[in-house]
């Protein structure tokens, strides 16, 4: 089959086109069901989908880590049945031929037949995001390529990330030189060049190539910034990117992970985490400046309680212990909710005091779930988990000396089957 004409190599800014249908074939839904099946209750049929080959076309196919553009098709002259306007969700490319991806009423047939014209838009906005993203992304591989020799070995553009993966590390400090070297691009509002180079010419060229490249080789060039192989439509000029913004860094095996947002993901970003910023700030009644210094204060508050608790519950859980005989051989207590510690010390405290098997149960019958701790130092506390897994089908583990686990029941049930 004749390759596709790509229109979006040659304007990246084309957002709508005439072509004509090549072929067109009824496809199986993703997960290999019947596509146009309505449910028994006579809910809407799932849409059907079509795959379409045109002879030229403005979407941009899924490839080089990019996501495929989306949009609309429509036939242009169908006197015999209304026109349809189809969504486009997916358009995929091999070997040259573009094939996208239509989704359509489930009754209602082919949508076009072959030879027929149709007319194309493209989800401009989304594309125009994908752009300034995918150009900030050669920005920032660029910069790093030239200035310390690292190589971009992964990149992923969705809806919903931005990640380029590279082989070598920077300290948090050189993240934000790197950041804002990269934004220093934008402002100069440089060319972003595409050209074609022939294989003479491309030997005398040093670039970039984070794929193996088929074909004629397509390269997307930022003045003393990056020179890259690339088949992604890109902005014309750097300024168009507007904002260049490094959300995240996740280090790894001598490489490191960039987790980036460019344009209009960066202000929405940006906008979101002033939002959250502002609500920190009034609820440590602190000014925006100084949120650190309010949230470590309130921290330290939390924790002073949360000691204060644990001392007023442990004084609380040893007065009941008091009461216990001291020649009780097993002993076991339901203390209601008890923090962790306070409960372990607890258990080890009621070791100390009596021979045989010391547990505390957390929890409450309204809740119909305790948490456990029991110890012995003079028997196998795991024959007290096996008992508590066969007859209450309780979860937990541990050594002969201390179990913990939960376990569903009230209390009159649990204390039934212990020993």
């Amino acid at each position: 089959m004749t390759e596709t004409d790509r229109l979006y190599d040659k304007n990246a800014y084309l957002t709508s086109c005439t072509a004509a249908v090549i072929s067109i074939r009824r496809i199986e839904a993703p997960e290999g069901g019947a596509a146009d099946s309505a449910d028994k209750n006579g809910r809407e049929a799932t849409p059907a989908l079509y795959e379409a080959v045109l002879d030229r076309t403005v979407f941009f196919p899924e490839a080089g880590g990019q996501s495929s553009d989306t949009g609309w098709i429509c036939a242009i002259d169908r006197p015999d049945r209304k026109k349809e306007l189809l969504a486009v969700t997916d358009v995929q490319i091999k070997d040259g031929v573009i094939r996208h991806i239509l989704s359509c009423s489930a009754d209602s047939g082919a949508p076009f037949r072959a030879g027929e014209p149709v007319s194309l838009q493209i989800n401009w906005e989304r594309r125009f995001g994908f752009m300034q993203n995918h150009t900030g992304e050669h920005i920032l591989s660029g910069l790093m390529h030239r200035r310390l020799g690292f190589d971009n070995i992964g990149f992923h553009l969705s809806d919903n990330s931005v990640t380029l993966d590279v082989n070598g590390q920077l300290n948090d400090e050189e993240i934000l030189v790197l950041e804002w070297e990269a934004n220093e691009v934008i402002y100069r509002n440089l060319p972003v060049e595409v050209s074609y180079p022939t294989d003479e010419e491309l030997e005398k060229i040093s670039y970039r190539s984070k794929i193996e490249i088929e074909g004629q080789t397509r390269l997307v060039r930022i003045p003393d910034t990056d020179i890259c192989a690339c088949c992604a439509p890109h902005v014309s000029r750097t300024g168009e990117i507007g904002l260049i913004k490094i959300v995240k860094v996740l280090r790894y095996n001598g490489g490191m992970r960039l987790f980036i947002a460019c344009g209009r993901r960066a202000l929405a970003l940006m906008q979101k985490r002033q939002r959250w910023i502002e609500e920190v700030s009034h609820l440590t009644n602190r000014s925006q400046d100084e949120i650190g210094d309010g949230v470590k204060h309130l921290l330290g508050e939390i924790g002073d309680l949360k000691q204060k608790n644990r001392d007023l519950e442990y004084e609380a859980a040893f007065l009941r212990l008091k009461t216990v005989p001291r020649d009780r051989e097993n002993v076991f207590l339901f203390v209601g909710n008890m923090d962790p510690i306070v409960h372990r010390n607890l258990v080890n405290r009621m070791c100390e005091e009596h021979e045989g098997f010391c547990g505390a149960f957390a929890g409450s019958d309204e809740e119909g779930r305790y948490r456990y701790y029991i110890a012995s130092r003079t028997k196998d506390s795991r024959e007290v988990q096996k008992i508590l897994t066969n007859k209450l089908g309780a979860k937990g583990g541990g050594k002969p000396e201390m179990i913990q686990g939960s376990v569903t029941g009230t209390q009159s049930a649990i204390s039934a089957v212990l020993p």
